[in-house]
């Protein structure tokens, strides 16, 4: 029989308690009308999920399968179905209720993400098999192994909206710099950013992340707990271009501050966290130099396609820290938890179904 894994219900503080996992066995779905039957191949891990388990994270549910990151195998169509996807490889998009809108969704109270949240007790790519609407699918991109298809889909989509349609800088020539470089959605904008040509800096934690990062295509990088950062940062730019014209930060804190020197005038600061704290100073300063800050969050569905289309064009492959193998495995897929308490993934955390 099918497996799940949801999380077991304790009594706890949100921030203090930490949910255990679950592995249940369940009925093998069947699809009705305009709906796909999906057999999970790999399912990925997100900050998001971490904040589940804290309660940290609004709407948790502890029917629903956990993880909002999958790709599978078509293996059955309902009823009406108008798609030719029938055995094809597919990505599920990560979230509901968001179209076209580019300002965010149509309908707030419509939205939605998937895995271990909201009041669908079936959607969550922690299981072995999915049922979703044919139109919540993307045709994966040929040259990307299942692992790698499933790293994109809120990954993907954040970085893809934070740093395309937030930032306004993913151009030829601009000098982009993204924060705390390691994660999945930060590789992913430093893949997307190179691929279109801009000139990447990151920082770190790490002088060996800041290393992986320039074997990606990153120009260089500096270790954020160093306290003059940005004035090392200053000096690595070209004389020809000496600002940074935005920053993709998912990180907060005190981020603003320290890159407004560094900014040109009228730069962005395109936020899609913040890992750090759930404020940020905004001093008068980047008022003085007129700086914007963007929040950005996920994406619509019509950016979700836009996504994927230019990873399938430009033959980006994500960037995987560590695969684990089975459901089952609980231990294992605690382990990767635990990487990312410890923020020491490089890349995304996978688990193969």
């Amino acid at each position: 029989m099918p497996h799940i894994i949801t999380l077991k219900e304790r009594r706890g503080k949100p921030g203090y308690v930490y949910y255990p996992l679950q592995l249940s066995l369940v009925p093998k779905p069947s699809p009705t009308h305009k709906q796909l039957l999906i057999r999970i191949q790999a399912a990925a891990l997100n900050h998001r999920d971490l904040f589940i388990r804290q309660h940290l994270y609004p709407d948790i549910s502890f029917k629903a399968p956990l993880l909002c990151d999958g790709a599978g195998i078509v293996e059955e169509m309902g009823p009406d179905c108008t798609s030719d996807v029938l055995g094809q490889n597919v990505i599920l998009t990560p979230c509901r209720g968001w179209k076209t809108n580019p300002h965010g969704p149509e309908d707030w109270s419509n939205f939605s993400t998937i895995g271990g949240v909201g009041p669908d007790h079936t959607l969550g790519t922690a299981q072995t098999y999915v049922l979703v609407n044919e139109d919540e699918v993307e045709v994966s991109p040929p040259h990307l192994s299942a692992a790698e298809s499933a790293c994109l889909p809120a990954a993907g989509l954040t970085a893809w909206r934070a740093l395309v349609v937030k930032s306004g800088n993913a151009e030829p020539g601009r000098n982009l710099l993204i924060t705390g470089i390691g994660g999945g959605v930060a590789l992913q904008i430093l893949q997307f950013a190179v691929a279109m040509g801009s000139n990447v800096y990151v920082t770190s934690s790490s002088q060996d992340k800041i290393d992986k990062a320039k074997q990606l295509g990153a120009l260089g990088g500096v270790i954020y707990k160093d306290e003059d950062w940005n004035k090392q940062l200053e000096m690595m730019l070209p004389s020809s271009r000496p600002y940074i014209d935005a920053v993709i930060d998912g990180a907060g804190g005190d981020i603003v501050v320290r890159s407004v020197p560094i900014l040109k005038p009228g730069g962005v600061i395109s936020s899609y966290g913040m890992t750090i704290a759930p404020v940020m100073d905004w001093p008068m300063q980047a008022v003085l130099k007129n700086i914007e800050l963007k929040g950005s969050t996920l994406g619509s569905r019509a950016e979700f396609t836009n996504m994927v289309n230019f990873v399938k064009e430009k033959q980006i492959k994500p960037v995987i820290s560590k695969i684990v193998k089975g459901l089952e495995n609980l231990e294992a897929i605690e382990g990767l938890f635990q990487e990312l308490k410890t923020s020491k993934q490089f890349g995304k955390l996978v688990v193969e179904v």
